[in-house]
């Protein structure tokens, strides 16, 4: 078990900034959220805890928000276990539903099961809704697929159930990868699950890759992922806000990518490219 510090963030105004601010407080060590009416409570484990990381965020530089924030160390309780006694399932458009083993099944739909321990990924974000109502119009059938920055592994694993062949799944957290490991067996589908990022990736080619991250490691990241894709393959991105999208797809357009579907959700996007 370990101690963590409860972050009480004040938002004015509050969106779009509450899921910016979530997003950049990921990136720091962050690992769980509760929504307020007036800001945000964050989770970090003390000792990852930095606080010239926090001070310097993005959001922090922005005229456009006012953000004040005050902490308090937490007792040191199993917080994966309480972190469980408040997972609700995800219902996406009524026809996937993500859900743990102790939630009940709902007939006609298509179930991921994951055990819901602090790996970001779950669904409940609207950039992994938006990835797998990409996903629902795609063809998966034998092709070949790449998530990276996996998370739960909820997008490989949907992948597979929908017939991909081969499917590789890359995260830079251990716990993602064990819990990625986990959520696989528990789905009864084949993963090859790695700790790394996009300097893992070798000669393999894939059809189609799946990447819910950030915008500064898109940016950095999609040269690789366009080395690595088929002719024909696709790129689906999130982890967008929508005032990243044109620099996303000028990079995009470098690397000879061209947007074929757009989704929105809130202030979030989705992005799916054809090479």
């Amino acid at each position: 078990m370990q101690n963590y510090l409860e972050f009480s963030f004040k938002i004015s105004p509050l969106q779009p900034w509450n899921e910016i601010l979530m997003a950049e407080l990921i990136e720091i060590g962050f690992d769980s959220f509760t929504e307020e009416n007036d800001g945000i409570l964050g989770y970090i484990q003390k000792d990852l805890f930095n606080d010239n990381q926090l001070k310097n965020l993005p959001l922090f530089q922005n005229k456009d928000v006012k953000v004040e924030f005050s902490f308090t160390e937490m007792p040191n309780i199993n917080w994966n276990e309480e972190w469980e006694k408040n997972f609700e399932p995800i219902n996406i458009d009524h026809k996937v539903l993500i859900r743990a083993e102790f939630h009940e099944s709902v007939p006609g739909m298509h179930e991921i099961i994951i055990q819901p321990k602090m790996s970001f990924g779950t669904g409940h974000h609207p950039t992994t809704h938006l990835m797998i109502q990409q996903m629902m119009e795609m063809d998966f059938k034998n092709k070949k697929v790449l998530d990276m920055g996996c998370g739960t592994s909820v997008l490989a694993i949907y992948a597979k159930q929908i017939g991909a062949g081969d499917t590789k799944a890359i995260d830079i957290d251990e716990w993602s990868v064990e819990n990625s490991k986990e959520n696989a067996e528990r789905n009864n589908v084949e993963l090859d699950i790695e700790l790394g990022t996009a300097e893992n990736l070798g000669k393999d080619q894939y059809d189609i890759i799946l990447a819910n991250i950030n915008r500064n490691i898109l940016i950095s990241d999609i040269p690789v992922y366009e080395s690595v894709l088929n002719n024909g393959g696709q790129l689906l991105l999130s982890g967008l806000c929508f005032f990243d999208v044109d620099d996303i797809l000028e990079v995009c357009t470098e690397n000879n990518l061209k947007m074929k579907k757009r989704l929105q959700r809130e202030e979030w996007v989705s992005i799916l490219l054809e090479k």
